[in-house]
C-alpha cells in the first residue's frame, strides 16, 4: 500500500511542479471510478456523483501549484470528494426548505397577498439589478442559495473578506432601496 501511495505522491508532485498533464491524466484514470462510487453514497444520484467528482478533480488542476497536501494524495482526495459532497446535500437542504416554505406560503395565501408577494418580489428584484454585479452575484449565493462566505469566496475566487465587504455593501444598499417596504418585508418573510 506504501508504494502505491508513494506513486500517486509522485504524480501529484509531476502535476504541480511541472504542470504534467499525462500525470493528472493517470491520477484521474486511477482514482475517478472509485470516487464516483464514494460520492454515489453520499448523493444517491450518478450524475451528481460524477459532477462532484469531476468538480473536485477540476480544482485540483486549478490550485495545484498553491495546494498544500499534509496527508496523502489518496486521503487528500477522499477528504475532498466527502467535503464536497456534503456541501453539495447542504445546498440541496436548503434548497428545498425554501421551496417548501415558498409552496406553502402560496397556498395559505388570499389572493391579495399573492398579488402583494409577486410585487415585493419584482420590488426585491430591481432592488438587487441596482447592485454591482459581483456584490450581486455573491449575495444571491450567500442569502438566497445558502453557501457560506467561505463557499462563494471560493466560487468567485476572491477572500472571505472580500466577501464579506460585497454582503455589507450589498445589505447597506438593499436597506436605502428598500426602506418604503420593511413593513411588507417583515410581514411577508
Amino acid at each position: 500500500m506504501k508504494e502505491k501511495d508513494t506513486i500517486y505522491e509522485n504524480l501529484f508532485r509531476k502535476v504541480a511542479f511541472q504542470d504534467d498533464e499525462q500525470a493528472f491524466k493517470e491520477l484521474f484514470l486511477e482514482f475517478y471510478p472509485a470516487m464516483c462510487v464514494f460520492a454515489v453514497r453520499y448523493t444517491t444520484q450518478k450524475e451528481t456523483a460524477r459532477d462532484i467528482v469531476q468538480d473536485v478533480f477540476f480544482k485540483i488542476w486549478k490550485n495545484r501549484k498553491s495546494m498544500n497536501i499534509t496527508t496523502s494524495f489518496r486521503n487528500f482526495l477522499v477528504t475532498s470528494v466527502r467535503n464536497n459532497c456534503t456541501d453539495y446535500l447542504r445546498r440541496q437542504e436548503v434548497e428545498n426548505r425554501y421551496e417548501e416554505k415558498s409552496m406553502l406560503s402560496v397556498a395559505h395565501s388570499s389572493p391579495e397577498e399573492v398579488y402583494t408577494l409577486k410585487e415585493l418580489e419584482i420590488i426585491i428584484g430591481e432592488a438587487l439589478e441596482k447592485l454591482p454585479p459581483n456584490v450581486r452575484e455573491a449575495f444571491v449565493m450567500n442569502r438566497f442559495k445558502g453557501m457560506t462566505y467561505a463557499a462563494v469566496a471560493d466560487k468567485m475566487e476572491v477572500s472571505t473578506k472580500t466577501i464579506e465587504a460585497y454582503i455589507s455593501k450589498a445589505l447597506k444598499i438593499l436597506r436605502t432601496e428598500l426602506r418604503d417596504y420593511l413593513p411588507l418585508l417583515l410581514l411577508f418573510l
